[in-house]
C-alpha cells in the first residue's frame, strides 16, 4: 500500500485554505496541516511528515514565506508558490519553482502538485 503523500498549506485567508483543503482530498492528497504564519510553518516542517508544500508568497503583516521556502529546500521537499502576482514577490533564489496562480482552479493544483 502507497501512502497519501501530505502537503502543507500556508496560507493567511481561512477561506482559500479550506478551498486548498478541499481540493487536496478530491486530488487523493493528504494535508500535513493549514497555518497561516512563518513560525507556524515551521513549527510544523520540524514535526516532519511533509511530503510537499503550497506556500502563498505574502502572507499577512507583510511576512513572506522565504523561510518557509528555504526550510523545504534544505530538507529536499518539493513545493509551490501560490500568488496572485509575478516573480517580484518571490525571492530570486526560488524564481525556478513552480507557480499557482491565483485564483485557484482545481486543474490548477492538479498541474503545479503534478510538477513535483
Amino acid at each position: 500500500m502507497t501512502s497519501i503523500p501530505q502537503i502543507l498549506i500556508v496560507e493567511d485567508e481561512p477561506l482559500i485554505a479550506m478551498m486548498l483543503e478541499d481540493f487536496l482530498e478530491v486530488l487523493e492528497k493528504g494535508v500535513a496541516g493549514s497555518v497561516d504564519t512563518v513560525a507556524d510553518a515551521l513549527a510544523r516542517i520540524e514535526q516532519g511528515g511533509v511530503d510537499g508544500a503550497i506556500l502563498d508568497v505574502n502572507l499577512r503583516g507583510g511576512e513572506k514565506s522565504t523561510p518557509v521556502a528555504e526550510a523545504l529546500a534544505a530538507r529536499g521537499v518539493p513545493f509551490v508558490f501560490a500568488t496572485g502576482g509575478g516573480d517580484d514577490g518571490v525571492d530570486a533564489r526560488f524564481r525556478d519553482r513552480p507557480r499557482l496562480q491565483k485564483p485557484f482552479t482545481m486543474d490548477g493544483v492538479a498541474q503545479a502538485l503534478a510538477g513535483l
